[in-house]
């Protein structure tokens, strides 16, 4: 439990550390119903960065947890396997950097999927529905 808590709260960890904690209060806010899982769709598009058809929060979320994840996960592998030398704690500091680009690759196989869970458009009305507004408009 030390070496987890060591490896979560250590340079340069602890700033994906601190971003999963937001990410964390963010959707607490939206399971209170204080803001919604669309509150961030107008301020970015994510076309260009490969995670279109979710929410940005969606994404967003998704990639701090897989980089927090990759992070944590390859530190504590370090700390079990490599015996502690200057390399060792030189690549400690460089593993969280490099896990970036893993997850944002990841982020984007995990999200396509979800696409169909958060249609662009809203679906047409079904037939019923359109006779009954034929007939209020005549």
């Amino acid at each position: 439990m030390r070496t987890l808590l060591s490896a979560a709260t250590g340079p340069p960890t602890i700033l994906l550390t601190t971003a999963l904690v937001v990410v964390l209060c963010f959707w607490l806010l939206v399971a209170a119903g204080f803001t919604s899982v669309g509150s961030f769709d107008a301020d970015a598009n994510l076309r260009a960065w490969g995670m279109d058809g979710v929410p940005v929060a969606v994404a967003v979320s998704t990639l701090t947890a897989v980089a927090w994840f990759l992070s944590v996960g390859g530190v504590l592998l370090l700390a079990a396997w490599a015996p502690p030398c200057p390399a060792t704690g030189l690549l400690r500091m460089v593993w969280p950097v490099a896990a970036l680009p893993v997850a944002w690759r990841l982020t984007c196989l995990f999200v396509r999927p979800l696409h169909r869970l958060f249609p662009d458009e809203p679906g047409l009305p079904d037939r019923g529905e359109a006779r009954e507004h034929v007939d209020h408009a005549a």
